[in-house]
């Protein structure tokens, strides 16, 4: 089948590309957030060859494609400057707190970075490296210019980031470019340099440096989603080309540097003068929070309202800097402890090799952007697992008075930094400091866990027949031949699909089978076979018998939704599984309690091989008990 065909059917059925906000794809359907779902007519959907059908549920048009749903997906996008639902700030919307919405955002517009970001921290390993043993001193042109290799990335950060902020919020990137491009200019980090006052149209602009941030560029991205919308509407159709995006421009500059470029700005100066007289009056608490916040610090640029500070107290009196750096190396040791954890813990081979990457790459050359951003933030309870260890690491070295004497960004190799002229227990303490740091990290983020990812894989699934109970069976066929048996992989309560709210179960488009109602949160497998498939998301698994039948354990309704939250697998596709081996664990309360269903349809998805499926149904069902029999 021609799936480019199909997809451009579907787009044009669904009102085209205008009429679509965004676009993913689960297990069997295309999942589609439209802004006008009265202009479709499902019918007309319904008759496209290669459509099986097609459900509204939870603000989304799922069209049901079947065993070919990434092929498919991968033509519509094709088709259209489609965004991801998962990532569209319009449609749907998953129940997420304010933080994790805001982590999901930033770590979302990272990703695309992490190429770059893993590389110039590599460089910046490798020159630490080199210098240190010999091999290359730090005042020759090769060093320099592999210097500016490692640092372009960072310095440069919010260029980088235009292409996935852009695309994160749907505008265009050229026009962000443009308004970003303004931070960076040499005239405009000339006036920031001269410490003259800065004005745009009368209204005071912060002396604000903007190398290496990465919350502004985000907030300008999403404030620019309303320009343009704002632009679009009130320029002249025949003004537009050149009208629209003068007026974009022009509004957003402003914006970004009166409104929300010093937002990092001002906000580390605050956070700067707080912290500083909290140090006076208790040092261990003013430390235990810088380092426990430095992460965010970082994220959003504010740690660099503490540099001046620092460079003051180093090079002047008292010749020692108390509170950035001694934070930092509380900091960068843990956000590498806890990629190490992560490396070793997950089964995911990408993400081991970023985790050690990053690791080496803030151990050593104390550089944690790709830790932070490839890692620890974007699955979250590491990043917990970090402040929580920079937060006692900071506790000691409060106590303990540590000084850093040497302005450089602290790492395992720059520990010198923290030998005192005049000797005493400093380098001890930070030393002490580290190992605090390290250890609380790796087990912090080793104890509360991760979601590790699994690599999506299409599910098998096929249109079927009508099917019958094992009784109705019974009476309509004299002779059955019993082929395969597929045994319950939850224990609960059997039901048929028809009590399934859902029509693609209900009416039989994926497969034959039964459903069950759970008792216990966890599956098994149900047969001895294969792992198929494993969505990212862990809430359906696909396995083929080794008999040749094609399961499919469905954990939920519209559970999809839940991003992989409540759900741990302990499977990935390609496993070989014996009946009875664990699959899946879930939390039944929670899924209940975010709003969705947990009846667990187990269909068999080529039933169209057999003369039959029947059910053992209307009864409570343990594990590795009778469910299905396929006949012939």
């Amino acid at each position: 089948m021609d799936y480019s065909v199909v997809a451009k059917r579907i787009i044009e059925e669904l009102g085209g590309e205008k009429n679509v906000n965004s676009v993913m794809h689960c297990m069997t359907r295309l999942r589609f957030v439209l802004k006008d779902e009265s202009i479709v007519d499902d019918e007309k959907v319904k008759k496209i060859k290669g459509v099986m059908g097609v459900m509204k549920k939870g603000g989304q048009y799922q069209v049901i494609i079947g065993n070919n749903v990434g092929t498919c997906y991968k033509e519509i996008l094709k088709l259209g400057n489609f965004s991801d639902s998962s990532s569209s700030s319009e449609g749907t919307k998953e129940k997420k707190g304010i933080v994790t919405t805001v982590l999901d955002v930033v770590s979302g517009c990272m990703s695309g970075t992490m190429p770059a970001l893993v590389g110039a921290g590599m460089v910046k390993v490798l020159l630490v490296i080199l210098t240190t043993i010999g091999l290359l001193s730090d005042t020759s042109q090769t060093y320099k210019m592999l210097y500016s290799l490692g640092d372009a990335t960072f310095y440069f950060l919010p260029f980088l980031l235009v292409i996935s902020s852009a695309k994160k919020f749907n505008i265009n990137p050229y026009t962000l470019a443009a308004v970003i491009g303004v931070m960076l200019y040499p005239d405009f980090t000339g006036l920031v340099a001269s410490g003259e006052k800065i004005s745009l149209f009368g209204l005071p602009v912060a002396a604000a440096s903007y190398t290496y941030a990465v919350i502004p560029v985000i907030i300008m991205a999403w404030i620019m989603k309303y320009i343009e919308q704002f632009a679009d509407k009130i320029t002249p159709a025949v003004t537009k080309n050149f009208l629209k995006p003068l007026l974009i421009l022009i509004i957003a500059l402003p914006i970004a540097l009166v409104l929300v470029g010093p937002l990092g700005y001002f906000g580390g100066n605050i956070l700067s003068s707080v912290l500083y007289a909290i140090y006076d009056k208790a040092s261990w608490l003013a430390l235990a929070l810088m380092a426990a916040l430095m992460p965010l610090l970082v994220m959003t640029g504010m740690h660099w309202a503490f540099v001046p500070i620092a460079l003051i107290n180093i090079n002047t009196t008292p010749g020692f800097d108390t509170l950035l750096l001694v934070a930092m190396l509380s900091s960068n040791l843990a956000q590498g402890a806890s990629c190490v954890a992560v490396g070793l813990k997950s089964k995911n081979k990408d993400l081991k090799q970023l985790s050690f990457s990053s690791a080496i790459s803030a151990f050593l050359a104390g550089v944690t952007e790709p830790a932070m951003y490839g890692v620890t933030l974007k699955y979250k309870k590491p990043l917990y697992a970090c402040m929580f260890a920079g937060l006692v690491g900071g506790f000691y070295a409060g106590l303990t008075a540590l000084k850093c004497y040497v302005f450089a960004t602290p790492s395992a190799l720059a520990m010198v930094q923290f030998i005192s002229p005049e000797g005493g227990s400093n380098m001890r303490n930070a030393l002490i400091t580290a190992g605090i740091s390290v250890a609380i990290a790796f087990v912090g983020t080793w104890i509360l866990g991760f979601d590790d990812p699994k690599n999506e894989e299409d599910e098998i699934v096929e249109e079927v027949n009508e099917d019958n109970t094992l009784e109705e069976s019974i009476e309509n066929n004299n002779e059955i031949t019993v082929e395969s048996v597929v045994c319950a992989p939850i224990e609960g309560k059997a039901v048929s699909l028809k009590q399934v709210d859902d029509a693609t179960f209900s009416e039989e488009i994926m497969g034959k089978g039964a459903a069950i109602i759970p008792a216990v949160g966890r599956a098994v497998a149900p047969v001895d076979g294969v792992v198929s498939a494993l969505f990212e998301t862990k809430h359906a698994i696909g396995i083929t018998s080794d008999d040749g039948v094609e399961v499919l354990i469905h954990i939920g309704l519209d559970t999809v939704k839940l991003g992989g939250e409540h759900f741990t697998a302990y499977i990935k596709a390609g496993d070989k599984v014996k009946k009875g081996d664990l699959l899946v664990e879930f939390d039944i309360e929670a899924i209940k309690k975010a709003g969705y269903d947990t009846i667990t349809p187990v269909l068999v998805t080529n039933a169209h091989d057999y003369k039959d499926v029947l059910s053992f149904i209307d009864r409570d069902v343990k594990e590795k008990e009778e469910l299905l029999k396929a006949t012939r």
